[in-house]
């Protein structure tokens, strides 16, 4: 059906969304990137305030007194304003907002006495994070050219100025790298009212800091295109102009901090599949020295913040845990300051947390789990305090209503330990399941809230159970395991996911004849690869998938990502750019491919849903192909992700239907 919008399905899914999202009533209902004011007393956040159900959700700047657990919005937009940060002296906030034209943000400035917003000029680019100078006189701004990509997880397109002159016709030109393509380093004086670059040219800064009066940290690689993260380093720059390579790591980077002093600099090194998806060891860099220390820490670190000189607040994962720790490198020692597994720090990625007063071991952050709405709670003195619950109880009922969560694990084949979690609706066994796999593949599930999970409630409540594995090659166990998956994408991953299906089926929890499978990029290539290997799926959802390596290679903004992930060579007619192509397997297919993508993608470009899709009707399968005309990686804005999810629930609905025995097809 081309048009679903004035079906059930399609008006259930928007409902839902706003039982979510609460449009028009200008309520937060969820939190994140929260800041403790300099006294403690106040935090600011950035707050999920629907104005309607359009685009991406608006997003304001709210500060929340700690006492009291009120709130008030400080900021009203249009589009979004984000990422807010007290100056030292606490009498400003600085926040970046799109509200001059979608994802091109700036730098602003709020006086809390006043109210008054100031805009920060003269910066040639968009700005994508932002630090105060120690004394509150200078802001550190991290810009990107106006042809600088967005990494996957943020939607995996480019970001470009209006240019309300530009003919229709006239053609996009790709010359590989462009002079916008760069990020850089900039500082803007507050008295002066202007901005410098700080960064050398020719050098591309992925992440900095301030390190010390006189400095900067950062990330860096000597070209801008998305597939040089993967080559970057550790460099300090000077007020003087100069720099020197201070860390240069086997693997990928990411959460460089500087000590106060600038003495010390932090940094995670970890396997990696995405640039913003960061989890694994903590590296300590003497600046004067460049001696570096691995630090052992029982944990994948995903994000890290100095206390003072000699602590480092840090948030870590071991799963199917979740942890924020300080760590003293005076005696080495790690303290854990708050650990759960049924709830885990909120945040888009990876959870975070963020210090509270003076004392290094009070913190704040936003709290959620499957059940549990994103929650504001701090922990001073070892106490955990719940200061302010977003959402509503009317979501809430529906939420508690769905069913259950439980962590599970199982033996693969070859005798390893997998993990994951299953969701059961509130109805007897055995269930119909969607196996739903995750992204990367260097990332992991932990619980989120359901409420804000549409696809999850509506799989739920028509009573399907969904399966949610961290395989090798997921965050959270050691880099070890992280590195299992390079060079062998699609090789024992795939039995971590058949053999969990086997161990529910076993138990009697599911139908084997009513298994579904979906997922997103990683997701997307063993949702097409597992249905070419295994004719148990009776549906499939692959969404932004990788189908045929080579192409992938050659028309994607990442090839080197191929390269690592196969430890293949593009030109090998008999290796892995061949042999892990689903495409070439699409013979062995009788699953009805539902294949979904956005035409904006630049990290699994359209055409690789579309080669799959031709394939499969090829050899006879039932396939259809959604393409999003304003969609990068994955479908993220309503009301495009209301068709995708009503078309997704409604392929599994038609061909593994919830409530009888599914109808008969080719085994």
């Amino acid at each position: 059906m081309a048009d679903v919008r004035d079906t059930p399905r399609f008006r259930d899914i928007e409902q839902r969304y706003r039982s979510w999202l609460r449009p028009g009533e200008g309520v937060a209902v969820d939190l994140a990137d929260v800041a403790a004011s300099p006294d403690g007393k106040q935090a600011a956040a950035t707050a999920t305030i629907c104005e309607k159900l359009e685009g991406l959700s608006a997003t304001r700047i709210v500060v929340v007194d700690l006492e009291q657990g009120s709130q008030r919005t400080l900021t009203h937009g249009p589009n979004s304003d984000r990422r807010p940060l007290w100056s030292p002296d606490g009498k400003s906030i600085a926040f970046l907002s799109d509200r001059g034209q979608p994802y091109i943000f700036q730098p602003f400035l709020l006086d809390l006495a006043s109210g008054e917003e100031r805009a920060v000029t003269g910066i040639d680019g968009w700005v994508e994070y932002h630090h105060w100078s120690a004394d509150g006189r200078q802001l550190l701004l991290g810009v990107a050219g106006f042809g600088a990509d967005l990494a996957g997880a943020q939607g995996g397109f480019s970001i470009a100025r209006k240019d309300e002159d530009k003919p229709a016709w006239l053609p996009e030109i790709d010359a590989g790298t462009s002079a916008e393509s760069w990020r850089s380093l900039w500082v803007y004086d507050l008295a002066s009212g202007t901005a410098r670059q700080v960064s050398p040219q020719g050098v591309n800064v992925w992440e900095g800091q301030y390190c010390g009066a006189d400095g900067f940290v950062a990330i860096c690689s000597d070209s801008p295109g998305e597939e040089e993260w993967y080559k970057a380093d550790v460099r300090h720059f000077g007020l003087d102009g100069g720099s020197r390579t201070l860390f240069t790591p086997t693997n990928h980077l990411g959460w460089v901090s500087a000590s106060p002093s600038g003495s010390r600099i932090a940094v995670v090194e970890a396997i990696c599949s995405d640039r913003t998806i960061v989890a694994g060891d903590l590296r300590i860099v003497e600046l004067a020295t460049k001696q570096v220390s691995n630090v052992e820490i029982d944990a994948d670190i995903t994000s890290t913040a100095w206390r003072n000189e000699d602590q480092l607040l840090l948030t870590g994962a071991h799963e199917p845990e979740t942890y924020v720790l300080l760590h003293n490198l005076v005696d080495g020692s790690t303290t854990r300051l708050w650990q759960g597994k049924e709830l885990t720090p909120g945040g888009m990625r990876f959870g975070d947390a963020s210090g509270l007063g003076t004392a290094p071991s009070d913190i704040i952050f936003v709290r959620e789990g499957w059940f549990n709405p994103p929650t504001l709670v701090t922990v001073s003195g070892g106490q955990e305090r719940e200061v302010l619950r977003t959402g509503s109880n009317e979501l809430q009922s529906l939420v508690a209503g769905l069913g259950k969560a439980e962590a599970l694990s199982w033996k693969a084949p070859d005798g390893m330990e997998v993990r994951g979690w299953l969701l059961t609706p509130d109805r007897p066994g055995p269930h119909p399941l969607v196996l739903n796999i995750h992204g990367g593949p260097v990332w992991f599930f932990r619980p989120r809230y359901l409420g804000k999970s549409i696809q999850h409630q509506a799989l739920l409540n028509a009573g399907y159970a969904v399966l949610e594995v961290n395989p090798r090659g997921s965050s959270g166990r050691g880099q070890d395991w992280a590195g299992r998956v390079f060079g062998d994408m699609g090789g024992a991953d795939t039995y971590d996911y058949l053999s969990g299906l086997d161990h529910l089926v076993e138990r009697g929890i599911v139908d084997p004849e009513r298994i579904g499978v979906t997922g997103g990029s990683y997701g997307g290539f063993m949702s097409s690869w597992l249905i070419t290997q295994d004719q148990r799926f009776a549906a499939a959802v692959p969404v932004a998938p990788v189908t045929d390596w080579v192409s992938e290679h050659l028309t994607c903004h990442i090839p080197f990502f191929c390269t690592i992930f196969l430890k293949d060579d593009i030109d090998n007619p008999t290796g892995k750019y061949h042999s892990r192509s689903p495409i070439h397997f699409a013979k062995n297919v009788k699953t009805p491919t539902l294949n979904i993508c956005g035409a904006l993608d630049k990290n699994t470009p359209a055409g690789q849903a579309l080669e799959f899709h031709h394939a499969l009707l090829g050899h006879g399968v039932k396939s259809v192909l959604a393409t999003y005309p304003k969609e990068g990686h994955g479908i993220r804005t309503m009301p495009a992700a209301f068709d995708f999810l009503t078309r997704a629930i409604d392929w599994f609905v038609e061909h593994m239907p919830p409530g009888a025995a599914k109808p008969d097809r080719e085994k």
